[in-house]
């Protein structure tokens, strides 16, 4: 494997999160730093967060929009951010979002925290609930929090948690 930082050779998307762990104001504050200063195409920074932390108003009603399936691990995470963007070019928009949640994570694992992100939930509901403008489109929810004992989990999300981690070759990616 070619050398890569640790902190994104280490980086995963764990489910166990430790259900005592808090974000604190200064780690929060680091992570949306962190997604600020993302590349954006031509510095438009369609990018929005809502932060809710663990059992606030907020909290909740990005975890009821969540499919109930995930909302059994989530529920541990410390924070989950939801992750929307703005303007007239939707998928442009979008691609930034992706940079700015790439720069969280980075920064997360730079904390020792993990982030997990999700994309299947209601985005209209969710929207409805916070009160979002018409032009703010949610996109991804990030659960983040310190790692937890995976042997919490269901039999198998346990066995998918303490699996090896595996990527395709770099081969196959490649398209020519």
């Amino acid at each position: 494997m070619a050398d890569l930082t640790p902190l994104l050779a280490y980086r995963w998307s764990p489910r166990a999160f430790d259900p005592d762990a808090e974000l604190t104001p200064d780690q929060a504050a680091s992570l949306l730093e962190a997604a600020r200063w993302a590349p954006s195409a031509e510095n438009v920074q369609p990018w929005r967060f809502a932060l809710g932390h663990r059992d606030d108003e907020t909290w909740k009603l990005i975890l009821t929009s969540l499919p109930a399936s995930d909302q059994d691990w989530v529920r541990h995470a410390a924070t989950l951010v939801v992750g929307a963007h703005t303007g007239d070019d939707a998928e442009r928009a979008a691609y930034d979002l992706g940079q700015a949640i790439a720069h969280l994570t980075v920064q997360a694992t730079a904390l020792g925290l993990h982030v997990h992100q999700l994309t299947r939930f209601d985005r209209a509901g969710l929207a409805c609930e916070l009160d979002l403008p018409g032009v703010v489109r949610p996109l991804v929810v990030a659960a983040v929090g310190r790692l937890g004992d995976p042997f919490t989990l269901p039999p198998e999300l346990c066995a998918r948690e303490t699996g090896l981690r595996h990527r395709r070759p770099l081969a196959d990616l490649l398209l020519r």
